[in-house]
């Protein structure tokens, strides 16, 4: 194992155990700040009367689980971003012109995934879009992103959707790549030809279970099976690594202790 490769493993861990350390000491703030509060996180989530006939530590529990899996998520993002800086420049938004006939090229592409005339999708069903639009009608328009990452060695762009669990509906899985499909093309408008941009659909883990198929059949009818990082692809993409997920995995481990003992204190704070 090269030095290099020693000090980014190191950074990696580093970048976990930070990560992990502020999210159990602010998480346990914001909800023990709360307690008193009526609007508080944890309060405006006990009023659901049909749990609440259920005790009280019942209705404690399900209101902090729901906040735990959308603060922790926020959490993964954010971290795998910092770790992400590693090896690419990172971006969350893409800007540029975009004509109305791709807009529309993306619309009716999609209308076929939908109704399943093309299936199952692949990368080259819109490499159309890579042709620049001679027409004048190009309208300025700017999208969110995720991760758009640019590979620091090879000058490769990527434009990641990351969904926590990947639990999307069709609108929504639609939507994604509508997004993306869009992002795809404003980048083909604005750099060189033969840059190579790529598109994916990722998970933080595979909520089927780590190494077995992903089924989550409503993206995959827009998604093509190259364009999935499901879990440990993901974090080895981000880490650009093949032990990336191994290296974040167990740093996670080292410093899980300190989100337990926040939910004990939380615990302790609301039932006594």
């Amino acid at each position: 194992m090269t030095n290099n490769t020693l000090d980014k493993k190191e950074a990696i861990k580093s970048i976990v155990h930070a990560s992990v350390e502020s999210f159990a000491v602010g998480f346990q703030g914001r909800h023990e700040g709360e307690l008193e509060d009526p609007e508080g996180t944890l309060n405006m989530k006990i009023h659901n009367v049909f749990i609440a006939v259920l005790g009280p530590e019942i209705q404690y529990y399900t209101a902090l689980v729901r906040s735990l899996d959308s603060s922790l998520g926020n959490m993964l993002e954010k971290m795998a971003i910092n770790i992400a800086k590693l090896t690419y420049e990172v971006k969350q938004s893409v800007a540029g012109p975009l004509s109305l006939k791709q807009t529309q090229d993306v619309a009716e592409l999609l209308e076929k995934y939908k109704r399943r005339e093309i299936t199952p999708p692949t990368t080259e069903d819109y490499q159309f879009l890579r042709t620049k639009p001679t027409e004048q009608s190009l309208v300025t328009k700017r999208h969110d992103s995720d991760y758009y990452l640019i590979d620091k060695e090879t000058g490769e762009n990527f434009l990641i959707e990351l969904k926590i669990g990947g639990d999307l509906d069709n609108k929504k899985a639609r939507s994604e790549k509508e997004a993306l499909l869009e992002q795809f093309a404003i980048l083909s408008n604005t750099l060189p030809d033969k840059t190579k941009i790529k598109v994916f659909f990722a998970t933080a883990y595979n909520r089927f279970g780590e190494g077995k198929p992903w089924r989550q059949e409503r993206v995959r009818q827009f998604f093509a099976d190259d364009e999935l990082l499901i879990g440990k692809d993901f974090w080895d993409f981000v880490c650009k690594s093949d032990q990336g997920y191994n290296i974040v995995l167990e740093a996670y481990k080292e410093k899980a202790g300190l989100i337990k003992t926040s939910l004990d204190s939380i615990k302790k704070t609301y039932l006594g």
